[in-house]
């Protein structure tokens, strides 16, 4: 055997960074994009995680590395994240766990191949093509998340806007072009941001030149999307609006429907509600979505039941409650709300859900999906109700129109819009999260709230069987949060808040309101524009260290 092929017992071998040069890369991006998205978001809420979420990725995109490697380490990362954000879902089916946040990861992560496939070619150009391309891809991202709104029905769930929801001030864009205006900014951040630090730490450029017109463009666009709001903010003139007290009764979703508790359950509904009576002397009570073991209608006792609680408290109630129409094979069933007065009784007609869970409330694409109903049993569908004219609620001496948003309604920025612009002077959330455990799914259901208040300029009242409830204010800023005694957001009580409205927005309508979505239209055409634009430039040359086989 020729000396030339035998081993040299005394030549070094090669480490494992030297046999795989990428493997460096792989593992802090896919482990700083798994971090950074994770802790971004409700329930840990390290909304400036948001600014950097996407830098490691984009950074990398910037070394040219295979497409193969970059495909499978970023989509790989968005599949864990999302699948640990949405952790919760696995109190109600492990099915949907697995296929929903996967399906969301690789959905956001294909964000991430059309900046790879970007990035570089971008390279080498005149300021504005750069940032144009820039441009383009943070709107793609907003167009991304409309897009998510859509599809089999819509799971518009944590844009990244949502990461803001305890830091407001970047929020109030939202209420002139809606809160993908916010997702805007942030994408435009990290994009920048990665520009910088690839041109300071891997272009080797020293002082002043290492500074790029990206980052420039990305912090003027990030102080301009906030600071001129915040005289807004600061400068309010709050009146009283309504004087509620906000019921959990914290009904375990074992013994909601058991027909054998369901007389227990009354029993608890009343206790809490005639604590919160006595103790805080409110205008209205509200209860959470579907609330009666019964469904109203169906059953002639459920009415009597609600007109004699009303009765007792003196107070009418705002409830949410299942409800029938029709009987036999015409009956059909509608997840509602309805306004229950201790004067006139049960106010019609009540509140339909405009928007229903899609494989929780009905099967989309019934013939062909109808076999996931063996992991997800729901019965029959519900129907969906059309109206969004909004509720007139008595208390005291006035009556406040209120705007219904029901379970996971408040994720579609469209509904509370409606209702807005239908009258409501104040949204209601009426929702059951004990569906999902006591993880993070309250907190990022409420999370959406927040962008609904600001987009609308209306208050926002949110009562959930367990958590979490309270109120927010037109700006975004969390009012008042229910908690028991070890500041849990889960468990069985009521508080009695007084919910008060800024007297700027009674009777106007936020810009966004007005107009809806035109920003989603601007984004559509950036996007659309910088692909085009990034086709007409000529590819880049390779970058030997970031390629190579990983």
């Amino acid at each position: 055997m020729p000396a030339s092929v035998i081993d040299d017992p005394y030549e070094p071998r090669p480490t494992l960074w030297q046999r795989r040069p990428n493997l460096g890369w792989v593992l802090a991006v896919f482990g700083a994009t798994v971090f950074l998205t994770y802790v971004a978001f409700p329930p840990v809420s390290t909304g400036e995680a948001a600014y950097v979420l996407a830098l490691p990725a984009i950074l990398w995109a910037h070394r040219q590395p295979k497409f193969r490697l970059f495909a499978w380490t970023v989509l790989g990362a968005q599949v864990v994240a999302w699948t640990a954000l949405l952790g919760w879902l696995h109190n109600v089916t492990w099915v949907g766990l697995f296929l929903l946040g996967p399906f969301v990861g690789l959905l956001v992560g294909s964000w991430f191949l059309a900046a790879w496939w970007a990035i570089p070619r971008l390279k080498g150009h005149k300021v504005l093509v750069r940032i144009s391309g820039l441009l383009g891809l943070a709107a793609l991202w907003v167009v991304l998340e409309w897009f998510r709104g859509i599809i089999f029905g819509g799971f518009p769930w944590l844009p990244l806007a949502a990461s803001q929801w305890q830091r407001p001030l970047l929020l109030q864009v939202a209420a002139y072009a809606g809160s993908g205006a916010t997702s805007f900014i942030l994408v435009l951040f990290n994009l920048g941001a990665a520009a910088y630090v690839h041109r300071a730490f891997f272009e080797g450029v020293t002082g002043f030149k290492k500074r790029t017109p990206e980052f420039s463009i990305a912090l003027l666009v990030l102080m301009g999307g906030a600071f001129p709001f915040l005289a807004d903010t600061l400068n309010q003139q709050r009146r009283p609006l309504v004087r509620a007290a906000l019921v959990q009764p914290y009904i375990p979703q074992n013994e909601k429907w058991d027909a054998a508790r369901a007389s227990d359950v009354l029993r608890t509904i009343e206790q809490v509600t005639y604590d919160a009576s006595r103790r805080g002397a409110p205008e209205l009570i509200i209860w959470p979505e579907a609330v009666t073991p019964w469904a109203l209608y169906r059953d002639p006792n459920v009415r009597e039941w609600l007109e004699s609680v009303a009765g007792r408290t003196g107070t009418p109630l705002l409830l949410g409650t299942v409800y029938t129409q029709g009987a036999g094979e015409a009956e059909e069933w509608y997840n509602g709300a309805f306004v229950v007065s201790p004067a006139t009784g049960l106010a019609q007609p009540g509140y339909a859900k405009r928007k229903l869970v899609p494989f929780g409330e009905f099967i989309p694409l019934r013939p062909v999906l109808g076999w996931i109903e063996k992991f997800a049993p729901i019965g029959g569908d519900f129907q969906r109700g059309t109206d969004a004219a909004p509720l007139l609620v008595p208390a005291g001496s006035r009556r406040v129109p209120v705007g219904v948003l029901i379970c996971f309604e408040d994720i579609f920025p469209a509904l509370a819009r409606e209702s807005a612009l239908e009258g409501a002077e104040v949204l209601a959330v009426l929702t059951n999260n004990a569906w999902f455990g006591e993880g993070g799914a309250a907190y990022q259901h409420a999370a959406h709230s927040v962008l609904r208040a600001i987009e609308t300029r209306r208050p926002v009242i949110r009562v959930g069987n367990g958590g979490w409830s309270g109120w927010i204010d037109e700006f975004g800023n969390v009012r008042a949060t229910l908690r028991n005694e070890a500041g849990s957001v889960y468990f069985r009580g009521a508080q009695t808040l007084n919910v008060s409205r800024d007297q700027r927005w009674v009777g106007r309508q936020s810009y966004y309101a007005q107009n809806g979505d035109w920003f989603l239209l601007v984004c559509a055409g950036l996007a659309a524009g910088a692909c085009y634009l990034v086709l007409m430039l000529r590819p880049p040359a390779p970058v030997p260290e970031g390629g190579g086989k990983f």
